[in-house]
């Protein structure tokens, strides 16, 4: 592009002369401004300077970007490239400095935070007063006002006194001495002459101040070596008892640059450990394997209805505790799974009167699902879930305790941090896992926080948080990224190359400074006036995009077949054993695993489950409805070994004593054929509580319900059988509550949503017939148009103007009222006018459109150039 001889003026004409490719890279990162879509450039400029958008695209630019922003805010406005460079290269002219300026000037000026040629950059009014030094918010730099800032207060005589003292000669004005000091301050011989002959404790006291903050007190009666720096201006007053040094003393001091620490490169992420790939992808099936046995543990928990809701909403401590028991997990692991369930719509509230938490129909339909489906739905919703369970047991803003599936636990910034921290890890060697240091030191660059930085900020944590959550759910193994979780981001392979003794290693392309990320077009970004020369241009480079909804399905359908194989086949056997436990060596299928749960309490889990059969466990099965020739038989066929003695006995002992004793309601009663089993529970001193009396030989009455009585004779070592009415046994089978269908919640954005390349080609074609309208010259009018103002015309004369350019094709400036009373301006070309109506092509919307004239205010010829 060539560059027009006259420089833009305004942000509104610098985006004027930008193209449309330009225009959509400031839309894309900058996507508030489309909300709405402005009706010109003149409005898009005015919105990219306002407060909450400027704030927000700080926020967003790396540490050099951001750190080139401070710099030109306490740089003079307008500023040469040159004066920047010097800025944040110093003296010494760093040179990875002048490398990466390019690329960070390039990015201020994409997102219209700078506009302005090479020899006049200007950084927006908004960003200017958001980071330049002032007494109530200090710079980043450390530096402090301008001499002439610093002065603006002070009396004529006082300024003549520090000229005199600072050796130069006496001026008619206060402008000019002010502008005589800081030429001397400015010029790095004339300023080491002057500081040769300060005094050691002078000296000091810069030295303290350098680097901010620039700010110090002083009393009504300085030392010498302040009194010294005082007189000088190399101190100066600001408030009784506060002085500042100047900024350009300070630059001077700082050898011209404007940070103590310049980062122009990312540092680079180290591997802490080298594993084999099929190393790395075996553990990280086996925790895959584990996340769904761990969900599929808490589901079966809260079968029969989970813990109560809370009024507040969210699961109790003690509910929380009792469930981190069940799943034998730490409350901080039990509430991550909780939490994942929850986000994967697995579990919700019921919404009964007393309020309990509960599966979902779609935990059923998620149970139906191959395992490594499974695993890559829960990973789905992982990634951009913004409920943080990390949160769980901390304070919010009223200090009121965070609950796990309570209210306060979204931070929209989570799927943009686990995906980042993701694609970090993707751009490792296979095997390769990386410090925690050095990736939070990246994420640390790319997205620094504004004002002082803690190592406990959100980002850091949420990345801490990602690392460990990765490795639980099988997405990392040993640390690092699994060919399963790298398909599930929908990143590339590393390429695997040859080694000296024609072993294979893998390697990335990429480069330690920019190791994870990949080239974007490196078209110029600005437009004609805001070009860089050529050995300025940068190249942009952007990290690994999130995908979208059906290229993350496609992602997650490969990475469940990446999964499938490395995950173990569910077997249909277990091994029984003469102390009355079974071992299942593997996951098992789901009915031998449903059936087992009846039939045996689980007594330890890991790589195999032990399952143990109690007197109790066996009673549970037969108030199921099973009889003890179905157990038999259940266990014969499922058992590769032959059913011990001792279990087979013990099924025949708790069947042959089963439903001999019978409770019904009364209040409840008992009876059984047998009087001296009755008189036997008569004469134990247990049965007290329980308030029984005789009423016939073979039926005892209850004051206690049905449930009691049953839990009460059971504690005392019979085996009663529940019955109805008309006297059958009841069978007891736990009943799975369900909640009513839910939707998953939704992630919370982080801000307006990311443009597509439709809205964005219908956003731009918007914006720049609107700014057509707007600028097309108008010819001159009786009506006072001085201002710019569209003239209102009569009906008739409208109708006239309309006419007439039908006949000679003339373009027409008109004011249009729509249906909803929106009022707008549009250029349009008429092409026939009839029945109140005119048919014209709308150079605004860029299509032929009618309009009723009733509804057109103001009609004007547009000029003929």
């Amino acid at each position: 592009m060539s560059t027009p001889a006259t420089p833009p003026r305004s942000l509104a004409e610098a985006l004027r002369v930008r193209d449309d490719a330009s225009l959509a890279a400031l839309l894309r990162a900058r996507p508030d401004l489309i909300t709405p879509v402005p009706t010109d450039l003149t409005q898009l400029a005015t919105r990219a300077g306002t407060r909450a958008s400027v704030v927000r695209a700080l926020e967003r630019l790396d540490r050099f970007a951001l750190q080139t922003a401070e710099a030109l805010a306490v740089s003079a406005d307008p500023a040469s490239y040159a004066e920047l460079l010097g800025l944040l290269a110093g003296d010494q002219e760093d040179a990875a400095v002048a490398s990466a300026l390019p690329r960070a000037v390039g990015t201020l000026r994409e997102q219209a935070l700078v506009w302005g040629r090479d020899d006049r950059l200007r950084l927006v009014r908004t960003a200017r007063e958001l980071l330049a030094p002032s007494l109530q918010h200090p710079s980043p730099t450390g530096l402090g006002p301008t001499v002439q800032e610093a002065t603006a207060g002070m009396s004529p005589g006082r300024i003549q006194e520090i000229v005199t003292a600072a050796g130069l000669p006496s001026t008619h004005d206060s402008v000019s001495a002010v502008t005589a000091l800081t030429r001397l301050f400015t010029s790095r011989r004339r300023m080491a002459k002057l500081l040769a002959g300060a005094p050691e404790e002078a000296t000091e006291v810069l030295s303290r101040l350098v680097w901010g903050p620039p700010y110090g007190q002083v009393n009504a009666d300085p030392a010498t070596h302040l009194r010294w720096l005082l007189d000088r201006g190399l101190l100066l007053p600001t408030a009784p008892g506060t002085v500042v040094l100047p900024r350009e003393v300070a630059l001077h001091l700082r050898d011209g640059r404007a940070h103590r620490a310049t980062e122009p490169l990312p540092p680079t992420v180290e591997v802490a450990a080298t594993h084999r790939p099929q190393v790395v992808d075996m553990t990280a099936a086996g925790q895959a394997y584990t996340t769904l046995a761990t969900v599929e543990e808490l589901l079966k928990d809260w079968d029969e209805g989970g813990p109560a809701v809370l009024r507040a909403g969210g699961l109790s401590v003690r509910d929380l505790k009792r469930t981190a028991v069940a799943l034998d997990l730490s409350e901080p692991v039990a509430a991550f799974w909780v939490e994942l369930a929850y986000a994967a719509g697995l579990i919700a509230s019921d919404g009964e009167t007393a309020e309990r938490y509960a599966a979902t129909p779609a935990y059923d339909e998620w149970l139906e699902q191959p395992p490594g489906r499974r695993w890559a739905r829960l990973m789905e919703v992982w990634l951009t879930a913004t409920r943080t369970s990390g949160l769980v047991g901390g304070r919010d803003a009223k200090e009121r305790t965070l609950s796990a599936l309570g209210p306060g636990l979204d931070r929209s910034a989570a799927p943009e941090v686990r995906h980042r921290v993701l694609t970090l890890l993707a751009a490792l060697p296979e095997g390769a896992s990386p410090s925690a240091e050095s990736v939070l030191a990246r994420l640390r660059w790319e997205r620094p926080a504004r004002g002082p930085q803690r190592e406990d900020d959100l980002r850091s944590r949420l990345a801490r948080w990602t690392l460990s959550e990765a490795e639980l759910l099988g997405v990392t193994g040993r640390g690092a990224l699994s060919a399963h979780g790298r398909a599930l981001l929908g990143a590339p392979a590393p390429r695997t190359v040859g080694t000296a003794n024609g072993s294979t290693a893998s390697a990335t392309s990429a480069t330690s400074a920019a190791s994870d990320t990949s080239t974007v077009s490196d078209a110029d970004p600005t437009g004609p006036g805001d070009n860089l020369p050529v050995h300025h241009r940068p190249t942009l480079v952007a990290p690994l995009a999130p995908l979208s909804a059906p290229a993350q399905a496609t992602a997650s359908a490969t990475a469940a077949q990446l999964l499938a194989p490395l995950l173990p086949e569910p077997l249909d056997h277990v091994l029984l054993q003469a102390d009355l436990t079974a071992v299942a060596p593997g996951p098992l299928k789901r009915p031998l695993a449903d059936m087992l749960d009846v039939l045996a309490d689980v007594e330890s889990k890991g790589g195999a489950t032990v399952y143990r059969f109690t007197p109790g466990s066996v009673r549970r099965a037969l108030d199921s409805g099973r009889a003890a020739s179905d157990l038999h038989d259940f266990l014969t066929a499922h058992s590769r070994t032959p059913v011990p003695q001792p279990l087979a006995y013990l099924i025949d002992d708790v069947a042959r004593r089963h439903g001999h004793l019978r409770v019904g309601a009364a209040s409840a009663y008992v009876r059984c054929d047998d009087d001296a089993l009755l008189n036997e529970i008569m004469a134990d001193k247990r049965a007290a509580g329980l308030r029984l009396r005789r009423l016939a030989p073979t039926v005892l009455a209850a004051q206690a319900d049905p449930a009691t009585l049953l839990d009460g004779l059971r504690a005392m070592g019979f085996a009663p059988a529940a019955e109805s009415a008309e006297g059958d046994v009841l069978i007891t089978r736990a009943l799975s509550h369900r909640t009513p269908p839910r939707t998953a919640p939704e992630p919370v954005p982080d801000g307006p949503p990311a443009p597509d390349p439709t809205l964005l080609t219908a956003a731009i074609r918007a914006i720049r017939a609107g700014d057509l309208a707007s600028t097309t010259p108008r010819k001159a009018t009786a009506t006072p148009a001085g201002s710019g103002e569209l003239p209102r015309t009569s009906a008739a004369e409208t109708l006239a103007t309309v006419q007439a350019a039908v006949l000679t094709g003339e373009t027409l400036w008109i004011g249009y009222v729509n249906a909803e009373g929106s009022a707008t301006q549009r250029v349009i070309a008429p092409i026939r006018v009839e029945g109140g109506f005119v048919t014209a092509y709308d150079h605004t919307a860029d299509e032929v459109k009618t309009y009723p004239l009733h509804r057109v205010t103001g009609v004007a010829e547009l000029a003929d150039d």
